[in-house]
This record gives C-alpha cells, sequence and structure tokens, in this order.
C-alpha cells in the first residue's frame, strides 16, 4: 500500500462529509487525516483526505467520489509536486528548571509559544509530518501532558488552481 493525498472540492453543504467519508468506509480503507474547510469560494469546501491505498481500489473510490452530486472535482496530489503541512498544539511540562531548555527546542523547530502556565508551556507549530514527529520526539522527554493535531493540509505547487478548474463552465 502506498499513501496518497486527495484533494476534494465539493459543496459547501450538510451531510456532504457523512457521504464521502461513508464512501471510503464501505471499501475497507482506512482514512490517516481528513481536514475540511471553506476555499476562497465560500459556497465550496476543500476536503483534504489521507489515505493508504492500493492504486486500483483508490481509482475507483475517487470515481465514485466523482459521481455524487456535491463533488465539484477530485484531484490526486502527488508528494513531489504538493505542499502539505499539519498543525500541532502541544502542552509540555516545563517547570523553572526546564523551561529554558524547552524554549531553545522551540526555538530551534521555529515554533511558537502560545500559552505559558507555571507548570507547563503550550507550543504551537506548523509543518510536514516529519518535522512535527521530530519536535516531538525532542519534546517527549520534558513530559507531554496534552497533545492536539489537525488533519494534513495539502495544495498543489504552481499557479494552477483546482478551484478554477472545477468552477470554469
Amino acid at each position: 500500500m502506498s499513501k496518497h493525498t486527495l484533494s476534494v472540492l465539493v459543496e459547501n453543504k450538510p451531510g456532504v462529509l457523512t457521504r464521502i467519508a461513508g464512501l471510503f468506509s464501505r471499501r475497507g480503507f482506512n482514512i490517516n487525516s481528513l481536514a475540511v474547510g471553506e476555499t476562497e469560494h465560500p459556497e465550496i469546501s476543500r476536503i483534504t483526505v489521507l489515505v493508504d491505498a492500493e492504486d486500483i481500489p483508490l481509482e475507483q473510490v475517487t470515481k465514485q467520489l466523482n459521481k455524487l452530486v456535491e463533488v465539484l472535482k477530485v484531484v490526486e496530489l502527488p508528494h513531489e509536486s504538493s505542499l502539505e503541512r499539519r498543525i500541532i498544539l502541544i502542552k509540555v511540562r516545563a517547570d523553572l528548571q526546564t523551561r529554558t531548555q524547552v524554549l531553545e527546542v522551540v526555538r530551534l523547530f521555529r515554533a511558537h509559544v502560545v500559552d505559558v502556565g507555571t507548570e507547563t508551556v503550550t507550543i504551537e507549530a506548523t509543518g510536514t509530518v516529519e518535522k512535527l514527529e521530530a519536535l516531538l520526539s525532542v519534546i517527549e522527554p520534558y513530559g507531554v501532558r496534552e497533545l492536539v493535531q489537525s488533519g494534513s493540509v495539502a495544495i498543489g505547487r504552481g499557479p494552477r488552481s483546482i478551484t478554477d478548474r472545477a468552477l470554469r463552465p
């Protein structure tokens, strides 16, 4: 199996996400990451789906997605010609003895401190999955109290826009 990133433009209507997730579920795919948000056109949302799949079954799912009335466009984004990012918030133990070391890690990873407590620091970082995993491995020894991360969002490199292509008559 290989990793695939699908960008799905849909009408911004209730129930669309449920139908799309259900289609993957019925085919036995596990969705590794899912992110949804409005595009530059408020009536259109973009769903970014990361899934491990063989090429042929994924092609069948893509064809079925295109048959859904609310789906405007489905594009697979190749990893080499797209940008993919996640955001992570990490609440880490940082008392007076370790706070300086934690802040140094934050600086090295170009992350940001978004909250400081008496015993914790909350860090916000954006980047590739690999960068965020590296940050986590360095910060874990200090004691991760809480962690939350978004699904991946992805966009193709260059001047082309799938939104423009989807809206052309």
